[in-house]
């Protein structure tokens, strides 16, 4: 009786001690047990500046600092404008040049402004406002910010390619890295699709374009090369120079004699009753266009960046891009990207 009661006791003993190790063995340790937000409180990106930055578990209120328009348009371009917590600084707001900007993130109109108008940082309001998220492209802004314990992602884009890295960065920082992994793809698309179009053009076929203030004397962006050049265009400015903007002068744009001027300002008017350059091709036969500024300027650098190809092959070669194709265009990138159902009357006031 005894064996009996001692063999039943060591079975049972055996079994819990099975049952024990396989509860173990299952979940090992489980207050450190992985979940999505464990993962997202230690969440650790390096920036553009190569600066290991620890964000917060959750990014519900971004600020943005120095160039507003450009890095707003990142944000927005990722579906998270709500999140944008200040206004732009008066250097913006001093025109309705950006008005779209409030379109695409309404809560801007009341919400605080960080820099006064000579781009400064009021640090009481950013301390009083404590974003969850500062993004800069000026690295001495970065340090300053990060200094007074907020979080900061600095943004580069001095080359091209520069663009893809800054959203895949701004995918990862907000928790969407679909969405940039589909803006690049998008990116790539558009290009492939310009280049496409404009594969039959002959040298000799090329418009000559001039962009910029011509008024001043001035291309203000390097990568204005580029788009023209995608949209089909010889730019009269690209001779290889390295530096971020180029000026010339009169005798200059003489003897280059542009077919077409995209202009950076409301300077038509003033160009027009130029006597000296009253000649040049552009202006007799009134080929001088506004470039749109929607969330930035669409011929500086901006997430825009593929429909600028668009809408200056429009200007180029309207058999190639109709006003209605590239209509299309607008109104797909803003609805599937910004989250923006953009109206006809405001497409139609882009395509001018």
């Amino acid at each position: 009786m005894k064996r009996k009661s001692l063999s039943l006791i060591l079975t049972l003993a055996l079994l819990l001690g099975s049952l024990l190790g396989c509860s173990q063995d299952a979940n090992p340790n489980p207050e450190q047990k992985p979940s999505e937000q464990s993962q997202s409180q230690n969440r650790v990106v390096t920036d553009m500046a190569g600066r290991e930055v620890q964000l917060p578990a959750e990014i519900n209120t971004i600020a943005t600092f120095g160039a507003n328009g450009v890095l707003n348009s990142f944000v927005e371009l990722m579906g998270s404008g709500s999140k944008i917590a200040n206004n732009m600084s008066p250097s913006f707001t001093k025109t309705d040049k950006w008005k779209m900007q409030y379109e695409f993130a309404p809560q801007m109109a009341n919400a605080p402004v960080l820099e006064n108008a000579d781009r400064e940082i009021i640090i009481e309001e950013v301390l009083n406002l404590k974003p969850d998220l500062c993004i800069t492209m000026t690295k001495s802004t970065a340090d300053f910010l990060a200094e007074n314990g907020l979080t900061v992602i600095y943004l580069a884009w001095s080359e091209l390619e520069d663009v893809k890295i800054a959203v895949e960065l701004m995918g990862e920082v907000l928790g969407v890295p679909e969405t940039a992994e589909d803006y690049i793809q998008y990116f790539d698309n558009m290009v492939e699709k310009a280049e496409k179009l404009t594969a039959n053009l002959k040298e000799e076929e090329k418009v000559k374009v001039l962009y910029g203030s011509v008024a001043k004397l001035s291309q203000p962006h390097r990568i204005a090369e580029w788009w023209i050049a995608k949209a089909g265009g010889i730019s009269v400015t690209n001779d290889g120079y390295t530096e971020e903007s180029y000026n010339y002068t009169i005798e200059d744009l003489l003897a280059w004699n542009p077919d077409i001027m995209l202009l950076t300002a409301d300077e038509k008017e003033e160009l027009k009753a130029n006597n000296q350059i009253s000649n040049v091709t552009a202006i007799q036969n009134d080929a001088m266009y506004m470039i749109p500024t929607v969330a930035h300027v669409w011929g500086n650098r901006t997430v825009e960046q593929p429909l600028t190809i668009m809408w200056a092959m429009n200007k180029f070669y309207p058999e190639l891009m109709s006003d209605e194709d590239l209509a299309k265009e607008i109104h797909y990138f803003y609805e599937h990207f910004f989250l923006y159902d953009m109206s006809d009357e405001q497409i139609a006031e882009i395509i001018g």
